[in-house]
């Protein structure tokens, strides 16, 4: 059975007083936030966000993946076009949390089985220390030939039994 009605049912009352037709397509806090898919990790949530204040974008374990690296470059590229080159474009905030499925991705037998049954490779996901990941994630936007320097990026965890976010690595550019 699906659950689809009751999403067009809220989508319903949405509209019905729907007044941010004319928000531009930038965000207005120019944020960025990289988050895990975990339902119960929802950035719009955890930071009270309003429509149309950051890009939210989601991967397993809200790592720094090939796949984030080429989201946020493109992004990057787009806000550029937008601005007229001036540097500043938006901030990167990278969100983690505590209980992750991807800390499961450590395991080798589970890469392993993704690996043979779909053809994926889990460990650009995996997260065996939080602290370490967000550091790596940085670096890896760090040695991106894409991502611009003059970007702010962030690093914070969520802790899914209190509903804190811990900062892990301060706002500073990358470069």
């Amino acid at each position: 059975m699906s659950n689809m009605h009751t999403l067009i049912t809220r989508n319903k009352k949405f509209a019905k007083d729907f007044t941010k037709a004319e928000l531009p397509i930038l965000p207005n806090l120019r944020m960025v936030i990289l988050s895990c898919v975990d339902a119960r990790v929802d950035p719009a949530h955890i930071f009270k966000l309003e429509l149309g204040e950051a890009v939210v974008i989601r991967n397993n374990g809200g790592r720094v993946t090939k796949a984030a690296i080429e989201e946020i470059a493109g992004l990057a590229a787009m806000v550029a076009m937008m601005d007229g080159d001036k540097q500043g474009g938006f901030e990167l905030v990278l969100l983690q949390h505590t209980q992750c499925g991807a800390e499961r991705f450590t395991n080798p037998d589970m890469q392993k089985m993704f690996k043979e049954k779909l053809g994926i490779d889990v460990s650009e996901s995996a997260i065996h220390d939080h602290n370490e990941s967000l550091v790596e994630d940085v670096e890896r936007l760090r040695s991106s030939p894409n991502i611009p320097k003059h970007i702010i990026t962030s690093g914070y965890i969520y802790d899914v039994q209190n509903g804190q976010v811990q900062e892990i690595i301060a706002p500073s550019k990358l470069g």
